[in-house]
């Protein structure tokens, strides 16, 4: 399997990801853990893992984890990682969300945070999510989601793309609502919390060069007052983003 185009960005920056405090912390990764916790769930899958963080959580809780994700060098640090941690549960499965080698119905719970921004066709990635989901099973997505203003929106994906050339698009929540449902997901719980940016770890965490970095703080400091206020845009080129959480189900 030759890699993706963003299988290839990430190559090297796979350590970056797993020590990242931004993918580490946070509230969504404690509603994560709760989703298993006493389930007695079989087997959950961390659908582009990324730097792990979801299944370090996830594996006290259930008998097996499979991590997945496009990026061999990503799923080498996990897989490390996790042998720190002692989490004998965790395995690797390198694949991208639109074509999962899993058999349908396999997974008790499906989670995915964070990537799905990536996906080239996020359609076909949850309908791959419903598929491998068992009937009665449970999916978590948590993603940036961009906001319903046109111009803020435009703005997000321009800074998006100038940091990361394998950004696709933060979708907003009535097109994640139109995605989950097309691909036979029935949305059960929604909450939505701001996350804050730290601008010189947010481009060094993807190696951003210097004339990209110039180019986003140019931008930045070009910026109506709309965006500043819709960002919460701060001197040193820190912002502020949505992150939606979509608990759902098979329809």
């Amino acid at each position: 399997m030759s890699p993706p185009d963003g299988a290839q960005h990430y190559a090297t920056r796979a350590p970056d990801y797993v020590t990242s405090a931004v993918h580490a912390e946070g509230a969504d990764l404690d509603a994560i853990e709760r989703q298993v916790a006493d389930k007695g769930f079989r087997r959950v899958l961390d659908l582009g893992c990324g730097g792990g963080h979801v299944s370090y959580r996830l594996a006290p809780h259930v008998a097996e984890v499979v991590a997945c994700d496009v990026t061999e060098q990503m799923l080498e640090a996990v897989m490390q990682e996790a042998g720190r941690r002692g989490l004998s549960n965790i395995t690797t499965v390198r694949a991208p969300a639109e074509h999962l080698p899993f058999e349908d119905g396999w997974f008790d719970a499906v989670f995915c945070r964070f990537t799905t921004h990536h996906w080239a066709d996020a359609a076909a990635g949850l309908r791959e999510a419903r598929r491998v989901l068992a009937p009665s099973g449970s999916a978590l997505f948590i993603d940036v989601t961009a906001p319903a203003s046109p111009l803020a929106d435009s703005w997000l994906q321009t800074l998006e793309l100038l940091r990361d050339i394998s950004h696709v698009r933060d979708y907003a929540v009535a097109e994640w609502m139109a995605l989950l449902g097309g691909a036979g997901f029935a949305v059960r719980e929604l909450g939505t919390h701001r996350l804050r940016m730290e601008f010189a770890s947010w481009v060094a965490r993807t190696k951003v060069p210097a004339e990209r970095v110039a180019a986003l703080r140019s931008l930045q400091q070009a910026a109506p007052d709309d965006i500043i206020r819709q960002f919460w845009m701060e001197e040193d080129g820190s912002f502020t983003l949505d992150v939606t959480r979509f608990l759902a189900e098979p329809a």
